[in-house]
């Protein structure tokens, strides 16, 4: 797999660090990546776009999915993951989660991390949409990614592991042969834009999050703009499931007008027993699914939506009255502070609630040990698609995945490692042959890149929804060339100014030209949700079936003798997109296979 040659447009480095492995994010992830390669004596630099505590996984709420559970067992997982999967799971990538899993929240433990306890001193369990037992542990009630991400950060900060923060990772740097040789960035700060340098290693794990920033109300905080996705592709990596996007069924609903990050409404609530009742305090979910409320996520969230399309109404009502005051201070403190604090007291009314996006169920494909279709690139996390997933990804699955898959990321390039310094150095970067930089978006483009795809790609789609969403995308991404291109011409024609000045030709009149955007975090960022909003929409297109979180209202049908595969997507080096679907809902291997390996 070679590279696209396309880079965003950016100031060389200014500096530079070298390390064995350098990780991009700070969540569960990548700080679970980092301990290990520590521990593993690699030298090892986390690199993180905001604060080294303020990753996707402080906003968890529910908790964590292991068969921890007396009579619960790691089949029993894998079953329930394989239906909410809606047949598009890698059953080896599911069966490798769940029988590690429990080891892996041991081990999490063991590095810090206090879980709530039961009566007997164990660990106390909930259970949550799909989930036919009681196995989501869960700390603070309803705090379980702050105190996940609390207990790493320490550990990480005892290790005095080098971090730089306030960073936005930029694009790969490769070596001679084409392998991965580190990555350039910008390091943040009030005014300053010659921020960028570069961290040169042979190994980089990607742990950047989600991308639920590309729709105009998400769970998702506002750093979760898909770069880590964005970057993979103009490396040249295969990207797999993006039209899988999760909406949560149970997001806090701050009226019509709202935008960004709302509040989200744990499914725990609904594990413990909370209703989801119309205008008319009528329950719609009993009788729709086995699991009625605690259906998976894509099921609840298309009927609130199909009940809210009946109604005319823009949202549904959660109902936990029936808690009582001390309930909901103890087990969700959390939502209790956050639906106060918005006017909604939930021990005394019930909660206005509707979908939001949530979760990426794709991302950049990986093999069992993370790595990607770029060697010595490795994925991790919500950046990465492992094939766990599948369709719709089982509630609290993701903390999980990111804690086992990061365990073998750290062991794949510790060993990688070990090999590698036996052998003759291949050298460090070289330059980039046949760049192309990327024409920057202005940072306005964010705002109606969110509202494109809300309209064109949320919850309902079709043909003629994703039509408009990619043609008005299309107008975004023209705009962009168009500025750089006048640009060029503006830049030629000062040249040819000059020379005919030496030559005593008289002045001319200076050419009115489109100003093109300048480097800057925000720009960076418009662009690539630019380049996210593209693959998921056209994999949308091309999907015509309804399958978990993808739902097609002109192709209202799972249809598994044409789709039970996945789409693949890389982007060329002339910015086109190219597409193919694999041969089942098994992924092919990303690199060639060593032997004995699984």
């Amino acid at each position: 797999m070679t590279g696209t040659g396309i880079r965003l447009h950016a100031p060389a480095p200014g500096w530079e660090i070298d390390a064995d492995v350098v990780i991009v994010g700070s969540g569960v992830a990548g700080l679970t990546t980092a301990l290990r390669c520590t521990a593993a004596g690699l030298r090892t630099v986390v690199v993180t776009k905001a604060r080294l505590d303020d990753g996707s996984t402080r906003w968890a709420q529910g908790g964590i999915a292991a068969a921890l559970g007396d009579g619960d067992t790691p089949q029993q997982h894998l079953d329930d993951t394989l239906v909410a999967g809606a047949g598009l799971c890698d059953e080896a990538a599911v069966r490798t989660l769940v029988t590690e899993g429990p080891d892996a929240v041991r081990r999490l433990i063991a590095t810090g991390a206090h879980f709530d306890t039961d009566e007997s001193g164990g660990i106390a369990l909930t259970r949550e949409g799909g989930h036919h037992r009681r196995r989501i542990a869960h700390a603070g009630g309803d705090a379980t990614g702050a105190e996940i991400s609390r207990a790493l950060v320490d550990a990480v900060r005892t290790a005095a592991l080098r971090t730089v923060e306030n960073a936005l990772v930029l694009d790969l740097l490769t070596d001679a042969e084409g392998r991965t040789a580190g990555v350039t960035l910008h390091v943040m700060g009030e005014g300053q834009h010659d921020g960028v340098g570069a961290v040169r290693a042979p190994a980089v794990v990607l742990a950047t999050g989600g991308m639920g920033q590309i729709f105009s109300a998400t769970t998702n905080p506002a750093v979760s703009t898909g770069d880590g996705v964005a970057l993979a592709l103009r490396a040249g990596a295969e990207v797999s499931d993006l039209e899988f996007v999760q909406f949560h069924p149970t997001v806090l609903f701050l009226g019509s007008g709202a935008e960004g990050q709302q509040p989200l409404v744990s499914e725990a609530v609904r594990g413990e027993g909370a209703h989801l009742v119309d205008a008319d305090g009528v329950r719609f979910m009993t009788g729709q699914h086995e699991l009625a409320e605690l259906a998976p996520r894509d099921i609840v969230a298309k009927a609130i939506t199909r009940r809210m399309q009946e109604h005319g109404t823009e949202h549904m009502y959660l109902d936990a009255r029936h808690f009582g005051a001390e309930m909901w201070e103890q087990r969700f403190p959390t939502i209790l502070a956050a639906c106060r604090s918005h006017g909604i007291d939930p021990v005394t009314e019930p909660v206005p609630v509707a979908p939001a996006a949530h979760y990426a169920s794709g991302g950049v494909r990986t093999d069992l040990h993370g790595r990607t279709t770029v060697p010595g690139l490795y994925a991790c996390g919500e950046v990465a698609c492992t094939g766990v997933h599948g369709a719709n990804r089982l509630a609290s699955n993701s903390l999980l995945e990111g804690l086992v898959f990061a365990e073998r990321i750290a062991d794949d390039i510790a060993g990688t490692a070990a090999g590698r310094s036996a052998a003759p150095a291949s050298g460090g970067p070289v330059p980039q042959a046949q760049t192309r930089t990327l024409p920057l978006l202005e940072p306005e483009a964010r705002l109606r890149i969110q509202r494109i795809m809300t309209a064109g790609a949320g919850v309902l789609r079709s043909a003629r929804s994703l039509a408009g969403a990619a043609d008005g995308l299309d107008v975004i991404r023209a705009e962009a060339e168009a500025a750089a291109a006048a640009e060029a011409v503006a830049e030629a024609a000062a040249g040819a100014a000059m020379d005919a000045a030496a030559a005593g030709a008289p002045e001319a009149l200076p050419a009115v030209a489109l100003k093109p955007t300048e480097p800057g975090v925000e720009a960076w960022e418009a662009t690539n949700l630019l380049c996210v909003a593209r693959v998921l929409t056209a994999a949308a297109q091309r999907r015509e079936e309804t399958r978990g979180c993808h739902w097609r209202e002109d192709h209202a049908d799972r249809d598994d003798a044409g789709w039970r595969r996945h789409l693949v997507v890389r982007l060329r080096p002339d910015r086109s997109l190219a597409v193919h679907t694999t041969d089942s809902a098994d992924f092919p291997p990303t690199v060639p296979q060593r032997p004995q390996e699984q």
